[in-house]
């Protein structure tokens, strides 16, 4: 560290504690060289002890060497024993005489002169500067009206001042030339030493040996046979060795087992004679990283759709083969063709859906609810195979999409990211009820229609079971992200006439026994053939009415949890308006658009009066005008409003394959969304496709209105379930300061009110027995939550049942 000359003369802060830091590292570095001195010393001593006693050694081998003059062979290799040994300890006592000369001489020498030099300048500097501070003082403290004490104060701090800072530049240079020589000195008595040292051949001989034979040890510590593996060994055995596995228990111990990959599982065992355990059954199922965030080291995660397994390796070698082996067990295992096997595996735990409200505890339970799922929904046209390479017997879907995949083509979905397309499978995975009902109203050949509509150019050619994974996931992409295969848009030249549409009376499939009058639908049918032709929904004429799911005694209990007041008031809420998802006891007239077009037969309401007020226009006049409406020039936004409203699933994943935002707020229809529309239109399978693919539940109109407004002005009731286990937000407010529970208590909803009131009692009890969670949909497990979602399920598969 250099002291500037400038700085001394000012005598500032900065100078001072440079000052300071000098002298504290200078005390530092003399306490060290004195003890390096000693030690030197001491080595310098104990190595003359040791030349004496290897000179003692060698006069000995020299003794014995003549003792065996008769032996030749003997005495000339002990002399020369003898006289390469002598030469080592020659070396040696030249080292340590070097070692005197160049360490402990020469730095005992620079500890002694130029720093006690330095301590002795140091000593008249600090006598100096405080002879300064007095003089200051006393030049500051001498009186106005005393000339004389002032000329003489002036005076003795001039010449204080001058010596000080006279003796300040010598101390500085003092300093300068100790920092200077300090590293010249150290190290030149060190190299010196090093250059000695160099001379000793045999020493730095030993040590290149003691360097080979550390590696041969490293080397035959760690055996290369180890971590490799072959995925296509005869014997079936990817890879194989000991790895550490953390156990499930409470107490995360670990355990070392003999872990092996064969078969396309992840088995391990403790001996020879125990069974196999199955760690990993499907390969195909599961991934593979590394653990950085755990204090172990060299830990991976094997990580299947039931469970995890955190292992651990002995090396970040073996570490990475395992992962390796893992990795491309995988690949391997894809691109063999499903077995019959796989089947017979799907009794083993399966993973059951987090946002499953029933879901079956006993394995199986859940492989016969597995198999149920899958024979229902590949019942539907065109699920017998795989929707994008035609695999035969399709286990897995895309929910949002309404699609039946393979379980290679689900691995290329997976891949897209859940906001593309979301994967589950049909057997290992619970199932609610308005999804299931979801994917049999879709299906492979629905959605073909709208994705595929143009497949037929060059370079469009669809892949087959058996083609290569990378074609496969070429076509995926092109037909899900690109979207290169949708129907174009014709251009107006090539319509030689205004697309219209003409009514068609369908006969109803089936009927409600409580329903005497037999409902209408109305298809309308384009004169010109167009998938994306949509029309509005009619207007609806009766209404049905039914008992309450509660009696009167419960309703007394609940509503009397919440207010007093609202005891009485239970059992004459019991209106007939509360018919499950708003359904109605006359016929409607339900519109749908398209040719082969499935339609959902729930009936729809008529709209409260405040929904009658928003300004829309007559039923009749309203059907008429978007029925003669050219269906070119809408918005794709307002073609999926349209879809959703005429409950036609269709022609709604159609706009949004063209492109229409899921949340789009139609700026002419007092901002309403497609998920308000389905609302309006009264299907819960259209309000759940809509949230499968991410609409918003709390997203509201220029009215302030959000879909449970809706549903709850309507009556509903199925669709307030959903919305309610989707986490919409009861509390909101519309313009009218009105919530959801206020509007049903208004229109005498006696299963809404209580559903609503239920929704805040479990909203309470879960805060009071436990921390409160994120907002949003329902989530805890507490005996107060998993009675009220059981409930919320029973009246969602209820209003599906009747629906």
């Amino acid at each position: 560290m250099t002291v500037e000359f400038e700085e001394c003369v000012k005598d500032s802060p900065r100078f001072r504690a440079t000052i300071d830091e000098v002298e504290t590292d200078v005390v530092e570095i003399e306490a060290k060289l004195d003890k390096l001195v000693k030690l030197c010393s001491g080595m310098v001593e104990a190595g003359k002890a040791y030349v004496s006693t290897s000179r003692l050694f060698v006069s000995g081998v020299r003794d014995l060497s003549q003792q065996c003059q008769g032996d030749t062979v003997i005495s000339e290799c002990l002399q020369r024993f003898a006289d390469s040994l002598q030469e080592v300890v020659n070396y040696h006592m030249i080292l340590f005489d070097q070692a005197q000369r160049s360490v402990r001489q020469q730095l005992h020498n620079f500890v002694k002169e130029d720093v006690r030099k330095f301590k002795e300048t140091k000593k008249q500097f600090d006598k100096v500067r405080e002879d300064l501070e007095l003089s200051l003082v006393r030049n500051a403290q001498a009186p106005r009206h005393r000339p004389h004490e002032v000329e003489e104060a002036t005076g003795a701090l001039t010449l204080t001042r001058k010596c000080f800072r006279h003796l300040a530049l010598d101390y500085v240079l003092q300093i300068n030339v100790l920092q200077a020589k300090k590293k010249f000195e150290i190290l030149d008595s060190l190299d010196q030493l090093v250059i000695d040292s160099a001379v000793e051949k045999r020493e730095m001989e030993r040590k290149h040996a003691a360097i080979q034979q550390r590696t041969l040890l490293q080397d035959f510590s760690y055996d290369e046979s180890k971590v490799e593996f072959d995925v296509d060994a005869p014997s079936g055995v990817v890879m194989e060795g000991y790895l550490f596995k953390r156990a499930s228990n409470a107490f995360k111990t670990w355990n070392r087992r003999w872990f092996s990959i064969q078969n396309s599982q992840l088995v391990y065992q403790k001996k020879l004679k125990d069974a196999l355990t199955v760690v990993v059954d499907d390969l195909r199922l599961c991934s593979v990283k590394p653990c950085e965030d755990i204090e172990r080291r060299f830990c991976f995660e094997v990580v299947s759709p039931t469970k995890s397994c955190m292992l651990q390796a002995d090396s970040e070698k073996l570490r990475q083969a395992w992962v390796q082996a893992v990795q491309a067990s995988i690949a391997s295992a894809y691109r063999e063709s499903p077995d019959s096997c796989y089947s017979e595996r799907l009794d083993r735990t399966a993973s059951p859906s987090t946002s499953s409200i029933d879901s079956a505890t006993d394995p199986r339970e859940r492989g016969v609810k597995g198999e149920s799922v899958l024979q229902r929904v590949q019942s539907v046209a065109g699920n017998s195979q795989c929707g994008d390479c035609g695999q035969s017997d399709p286990r897995w879907a895309s929910i949002n999409l309404g699609v039946l995949l393979c379980i290679e083509c689900s691995g290329i979905h997976r891949s897209l990211g859940v906001h593309c397309s979301k994967v589950r499978s049909l057997t290992l995975d619970s199932w609610e009820p308005e999804l299931l009902k979801l994917m049999c109203e879709l299906g492979n050949r629905a959605v073909n229609q709208i994705y595929e509509a143009q497949c037929e150019g060059p370079g469009s050619r669809k892949p087959t079971a058996s083609s290569p994974r990378q074609d496969k996931e070429a076509w995926i992409k092109d037909k899900y992200v690109e979207k290169k295969f949708l129907r174009k848009a014709p251009m107006a030249p090539a319509l030689e006439a205004p697309r219209r549409w003409r009514a068609q009376k369908c006969p109803r499939p089936h009927s409600s026994p409580r329903v005497p009058t037999a409902r209408r639908k109305v298809r309308l049918e384009p004169v010109l053939p167009c998938v994306a032709a949509l029309s509005s929904v009619g207007t609806l004429d009766r209404k049905f009415r039914r008992d309450s799911l509660f009696c009167p005694d419960e309703l007394d209990s609940l509503f009397s949890y919440f207010d007093a007041g609202a005891a009485g008031a239970g059992p004459r809420s019991l209106s007939s308006d509360s018919g499950l998802g708003g359904s109605s006891d006359g016929s409607s007239d339900v519109l749908a658009f398209g040719s082969g077009s499935v339609v959902d037969s729930v009936t729809e309401e008529e709209g409260a009066e405040s929904e009658e007020s928003s300004g829309e226009a007559d039923g009749d006049a309203e059907a008429e005008a978007w029925g003669l409406a050219d269906v070119r020039e809408l918005h794709p936004g307002l073609l999926a409003h349209r879809a959703a409203r005429a409950r036609d699933l269709p022609a709604l994943a159609a706009a949004l394959a063209h492109g229409a935002e899921v949340n789009w707020a139609d700026a002419e229809d007092e901002g309403k969304t497609p998920l308000v529309q389905a609302v309006l239109g009264g299907s819960l399978i259209v309000c759940e496709f809509l949230l499968q693919n991410g609409a918003d539940v709390n997203q509201r109109d220029s009215r302030g209105r959000a879909p449970l407004h809706h549903a709850t002005l309507l009556g509903r009731t199925g669709q307030v379930c959903l919305f309610l286990k989707r986490g919409a937000d009861q509390h909101a407010l519309d313009q009218e300061q009105r919530d959801p529970l206020a509007i049903a208590v208004q229109a005498a909803n006696a299963d809404i009110v209580t559903l609503l009131r239920l929704a805040r009692m479990a909203e309470e009890m879960r805060e009071a027995e436990a921390a409160p969670g994120p907002p949003g949909a329902l989530a805890g497990s507490s005996p107060t939550e998993l009675q009220f979602r059981r409930c919320i399920q029973e009246f969602i598969s209820l209003h599906l049942e009747e629906s």
